[in-house]
């Protein structure tokens, strides 16, 4: 049987046996007939606050936070509309952030090719350096000792407004809302004890789980205490096109987004498969191998232990070669070890919570990984087994697991997050 599977732009088709095959997709809704209608009615209309034309005063200065390079985000239509919306605002009154979190700056192109040319040139827009300590303030402590160090930018704006897309996300339960906010525009020492390892191994930082879930009980707490006037979030569908905007006061609005999201991508199966073939729902969340764990984790949620995990993404930006993910992977020989490392007192280091998280996944299946920027060696360095033809690296793993072998599929990566009923 073939089958089309998300990866980079122009996707990968695969040949796979029909036995015992399951494929999971996430429910497909159709994009709203007009995306620029549907989010000026949402702004006009909004949870839990006034619309954004009462919030806004002529001269006020604003700061809006949007994601970067490596999100799907429809940015130029979302920026659209609140600009239209906020007629009274002068562009050079008005911020856009960059909420890189821990990520690289994206680069003058890629700025241009996210928010559109005119937006880029006109508009003051700031790569937020998470590692630059001048552009940082701190505004307190959480109530569970989190040093708060955010953006300057975003603190001594008159107005803030976050914008975001929702879905699943592997260990803060769901993306957009206060993540625009924290980790997406704190400082680096906010973000290591945001995402400890104590944290990153709670059972309640998974998928599709805010409350209970230490790391978004944090990253609540700290919205509230920076102060978000307004926030609008969409959901996508797998052509990355806006189903829903959601607008408003943000945990009122990001509530209603993730309640969507998770009807359209959690999905329910009876029993554990022996293979499992995942992607990383191809570009632009595809890039690198840091950001292609979420597919594994996805994965990671239906396979036996003991089975394996397939993996498709092209990481075309390498592991990639900026932040530390590198350097903590080559820090030990096996997952066994760096998940030890990790966890032992003390530790802390950009990007070890993607590792742990892998270490973690890996501790129960093998995992393979099929990828166009990498090569074998460099696979095989990041603890994974490398595979050319995906469709032969699953017809053996299903002959190795027995006659009665059964396969999952997620062609779209963490688009569809598959649980045990």
């Amino acid at each position: 049987m073939r089958v089309r599977l998300d990866y980079g732009v122009d996707g990968l088709e695969v040949d796979l046996p029909r036995e015992r095959l399951t494929i999971i997709e996430p429910v497909f809704r159709s994009a709203v007939a007009d995306p620029r209608a549907a989010l000026i009615a949402a702004l006009r209309a909004p949870l839990g606050r006034p619309s954004l034309r009462e919030i806004v005063r002529r001269g006020q200065t604003v700061a809006i936070s949007v994601c970067d390079i490596t999100r799907a985000q429809p940015r130029q239509e979302m920026l659209a509309a609140l600009f239209a919306e906020m007629p009274g605002i002068a562009p050079e009154d008005i911020t856009i952030l960059i909420a890189t979190g821990t990520h690289r700056t994206n680069t003058q192109a890629e700025l241009e090719a996210m928010l559109g040319r005119d937006i880029a040139c006109r508009y003051r827009v700031v790569n937020h350096d998470s590692r630059d300590r001048a552009s940082l303030a701190c505004i307190g402590r959480t109530s569970t000792g989190v040093a708060v160090h955010l953006n300057r930018a975003w603190i001594n704006a008159d107005i803030r407004i976050t914008t975001g897309f929702v879905e699943p996300h592997f260990f803060a339960g769901f993306s957009g809302g206060p993540k625009m906010v924290a980790p997406g525009l704190a400082g680096l020492d906010t973000v290591l004890v945001l995402h400890d390892a104590q944290r990153i191994g709670h059972p309640n930082a998974t998928w599709g789980i805010t409350e209970g879930n230490p790391i978004h009980d944090d990253v609540r707490e700290i919205a509230r205490m920076a102060g978000v006037d307004f926030s609008v979030d969409v959901t996508l569908n797998r052509d990355q096109k806006i189903t829903a905007v959601f607008a408003g006061e943000l945990f009122a609005e990001h509530r209603a987004a993730c309640e969507a999201a998770m009807r359209d991508a959690m999905r329910a199966v009876d029993a554990p498969f022996d293979v499992v073939l995942t992607t990383n729902s191809g570009f632009p969340l595809d890039q690198n191998l840091y950001q292609a764990v979420k597919g594994m984790s996805a994965a990671a949620k239906v396979v036996k232990p003991g089975g394996t995990i397939v993996c498709a993404a092209e990481c075309r930006d390498g592991l990639p070669a900026h932040g530390s993910y590198g350097e903590v992977l080559a820090s030990q020989s096996s997952p066994e070890k760096l998940l030890a490392m990790i966890t032992s007192p003390g530790y802390s280091i950009p990007d070890q919570w993607q590792v742990q998280i892998q270490a973690q996944l890996q501790m129960k299946a093998t995992v393979m990984v099929k990828t166009g920027g990498l090569t074998p060696d460099a696979v095989r360095a990041a603890h994974f087994q490398p595979v050319d033809d995906v469709g032969a690296a699953v017809s053996d793993a299903m002959r190795h697991a027995g006659p009665h072998a059964t396969l999952c599929v997620l062609p779209h990566g963490p688009q569809t997050i598959p649980y045990l009923r």
